[in-house]
């Protein structure tokens, strides 16, 4: 056990009466007792003991007052609905949490409301939106998962999670662990794209790395996560936000909840609804989701709160009066409303009528209690405002090394004719909208960043190349010229600036600058939120206006190399013909720029690889590497015929498929070899690869295990990620990459949700790429 003095002083800073008064059971002689962090088992019933004490003092109304979380005004506001009355009612006892602001000062004084003014002294629980990054933005989610790099986003987490903290905050609204196979989707950016295996490492790594591997959440530079979206988000109808989600339970357990129980099993503090309904019941009045699933299933312990305004939408879903849709979510297993304030202005009604039992507010307050126990605000309300560690910590020189690492390791290379990398001599013309765009450089859902900090692609190409080689800009083209997309874009911040010059004058400009240089470098794609939440699209092309641009400058006949900035998978079939080299550095971050000149020059060989595949058309949507296979598969290098599963006019494969990348040197992949080709349950097998790198540069290759089972109870997809590590290798190095197989990567969901394998053949697939393998069969037995 370890002792903290609550010495009066501060004691009487928490209220009119010394705060430890409230502490009675835990505290002797002005002492308040906490078991060692890693003993979690002591700290839980010692916290259930203090939250017990403490909820005996409490009125039903202060209860419900635990459940309301309310957005500050100037701060992060998503939703149509606003807070308001704010102080009032934290003084009144009726708030739990804030979220939104992420001023050190700020959270001070709205805490010491809180503590000071608040009949029971209780302390207010802060939470943020920290998607990537805090005030050191590191490149969007959907990006830093093609990394395949859990170490690295361990990395990332944890620096987010220290300045975060640093500034008051406790509570991070991430990761975001939706699987996606849409890419009109917007908030695919937020994600790790279409596979639940990789989409499950990225998930518990990021836990980890807010909350800290012992999951001590009582350190001040540690925070609670919350994983959203609970759940199935990721599938909504036609890509388009806050649509139905309708889907078999098969789908649903085998490719869509592992990733979020695998950052529940990483002991994520608390999980978020999500807007959508399942199979005609939304997420948030979902008791069997949210109870019977999540907790009783799953064993989770902590706190359910709501999307913004989520609760009082179950209204216009068409579930009821604002008072039913409340009692509906309380029972259901949603503890904490975000925005709406409902459970305050009508659940105490609910339980006079019998609609709401008081002991299941009780169970909600209790959990939201217990997680500010666990954060260690009962102990010290003011642990995480430190404005002298966050002048220290935030944008520190070690935080943006991290983030230029974290920024290049992402990038991925989509096509190479030998351009690149660059020699930093003669004359580079460096064009298109995205190239000076401090602004766009962040990414959708960055909320305490200042662009201001960014690096853009234009001042780190300079900086690079400082007394070696003559730069020119040229702007070439807007984002887009289309006036609606341009203003809804535009909502938070000027992403879309509209040029003086005519679309034609910006062209012939950009020709005539790309004319005098010896290779040109255009900066073209996505703004930061045309993706992101409530940035769904129709079309994920590159827009019209840059698209014209790029032609025009293909016209010069000079090489041109294309960097795409995106939240998304794109259509790129003129890109990938026409462009000497492709790379897609998607949006990364305060060290944007800089990340971009290394790559581009050679002083980093990109090693990204997709988490999501790349369409050819728009048509082909949904798309993903680990489709069924069907009774009628159509083989797209055969000649074409009649009554297979295909299209009539276009192919079913992806431009670039799932894991693809590709680097400055070549990789060859030997036979895969195993240690056996037969097994039984109890044993397991090896299989091993051998990685050459056979070009002259210096490279990380992400190797990739697939597992296809041929024979099972149910159609199974064609293949499935189950491995993959990463192996650098110098020029004319080989190394043996090696798996190890046993049942356990071989079990599926049945038509009746039994998890388990089959006796027989499975084919084991090893390659660059979800495309690109070799193959070995193996046989397992049942012991």
């Amino acid at each position: 056990m370890r002792y903290f003095p609550i010495h009066l002083s501060k004691a009487l800073l928490l209220g009119k009466k010394p705060f430890a008064l409230l502490c009675m059971a835990t505290v002797s002689s002005l002492f308040l007792v906490l078991p060692n962090p890693i003993q979690a088992k002591t700290l839980d019933t010692a916290g259930a003991h203090f939250v017990h004490q403490l909820m005996q003092k409490m009125t039903l109304k202060e209860k419900i007052g635990q459940l309301n979380l309310s957005v500050m005004s100037g701060g992060a506001v998503t939703g149509t609905i606003m807070s308001h009355d704010i102080a009032a009612k934290i003084k009144s006892g009726q708030m739990g949490g804030i979220f939104g602001i992420w001023d050190p000062a700020q959270i001070k004084a709205v805490q010491k409301t809180a503590v000071d003014s608040s009949r029971l002294h209780i302390p207010l629980i802060f939470g943020l939106d920290v998607i990537h990054g805090h005030k050191t933005v590191f490149p969007v989610p959907l990006a830093l998962s093609s990394t395949w790099d859990t170490s690295l986003l361990k990395k990332v987490a944890r620096v987010a999670a220290t300045e975060a903290a640093a500034d008051g905050v406790n509570w991070i609204y991430s990761p975001m662990v939706d699987i996606t196979r849409d890419p009109r989707w917007g908030r695919v950016v937020e994600g790790a794209g279409e596979d639940p295996f990789l989409g499950s490492q990225v998930a518990r790594a990021m836990v980890e790395g807010y909350q800290g591997m012992g999951n001590d959440l009582a350190k001040n530079n540690t925070v609670m996560a919350c994983v959203k979206h609970f759940a199935l988000y990721g599938a909504a109808v036609a890509g388009r936000e806050y649509n139905s989600v309708d889907m078999s339970p098969q789908q649903m357990f085998e490719y869509y909840l592992p990733p979020y129980k695998a950052a529940i099993d990483a002991g994520a503090g608390s999980v978020m609804t999500s807007f959508n309904d399942i199979n005609g019941l939304p997420s948030t009045a979902n008791s069997w989701l949210l109870t019977t699933l999540l907790r009783k299933k799953w064993g989770f312990n902590g706190f359910v709160t709501s999307d913004y305004g989520s609760v009082a939408e179950l209204s216009t879903h068409g579930l009821g009066t604002p008072s039913e849709v409340a009692a509906l979510a309380l029972n259901a297993g949603t503890d904490m409303e975000m925005v709406g304030d409902l459970y305050i202005e009508t659940i105490q009604k609910s339980v006079e009528q019998g609609k709401v039992s008081e002991a299941t507010i009780n169970q909600a307050c209790e959990r939201i209690l217990m997680a500010k126990y666990k954060l260690g605000l009962f102990q010290n309300p003011y642990l995480y405002i430190d404005a002298q560690r966050a002048k220290t910590e935030e944008l520190s020189p070690a935080h943006k090394a991290l983030a230029r690492q974290a920024a290049s390791s992402t990038f991925v290379l989509l096509k190479n004719d030998q351009t690149l990398p660059l020699t930093a001599k003669g004359t580079i013309a460096v064009i298109g909208p995205l190239a000076d765009s401090k602004v766009n450089m962040v990414g959708a859902w960055n909320i305490a960043g200042n662009p201001e900090d960014c690096i853009t692609v234009l001042e780190g190409i300079k900086e690079a190349t400082q007394g070696k080689a003559n730069i020119i800009y040229e702007k070439g083209a807007n984002i887009t010229d289309d006036p609606l997309l341009k203003h809804r874009v535009n909502v938070f911040k000027k992403e879309i600036s509209t040029d003086k010059r005519s679309a034609t004058k910006m062209i012939q400009d950009a020709v005539r600058a790309a004319n005098n240089a010896d290779v040109i470098l255009a900066v073209v794609g996505e703004a930061a939120d045309m993706s992101g939440e409530a940035a769904s699209r129709m079309h994920i092309n590159i827009p019209k206006s840059q698209q014209k641009l790029l032609q025009a400058l293909k016209a010069t006949g000079k090489p041109l190399v294309i960097v795409l900035f995106n939240g998304r998978p794109l259509t790129l079939n003129w890109a990938n013909e026409n462009a000497s080299a492709l790379l897609d550095v998607w949006f990364p971050g305060t060290e944007a720029g800089n990340a971009v000149a290394d790559v581009i020059f050679g002083k980093v060989n990109p090693s990204g690889k997709l988490s999501m595949s790349f369409p050819k058309s728009v048509g082909q949507v949904p798309i993903y590497y680990n489709h069924k296979r069907t009774g009628r598969p159509f083989n797209d290098t055969s000649s074409a015929s009649k009554y297979k599963s295909d299209y009539l006019d276009g192919s079913n494969l992806p431009l670039y498929p799932f894991g693809y990348g590709l680097s400055y040197t070549t990789f060859r992949y030997g036979p895969v070899r195993v240690s056996d080709k037969v097994a039984s349950a109890s044993q397991h097998i090896t299989a091993t690869v051998k990685v050459t790198n056979t070009g002259k540069y210096k490279g990380t290759e992400t190797v990739q295990l697939y597992i296809t089972d041929p024979v099972a109870r149910v159609t199974r997809s064609v293949q499935d990620l189950k491995g993959f590590k990463k192996v650098t290798l110098k020029p004319g190095e080989s190394k043996d990459v090696s798996f190890i197989i046993t049942p356990e990567l071989l079990k599926y969901y049945d038509y009746n949700l039994n998890y388990d394998w089959d006796p027989g053949e499975f084919i084991l697939r090893i390659g660059t790429n979800s495309r690109d393998t070799q193959a070995a069969v193996i046989h397992y037995k049942k012991d």
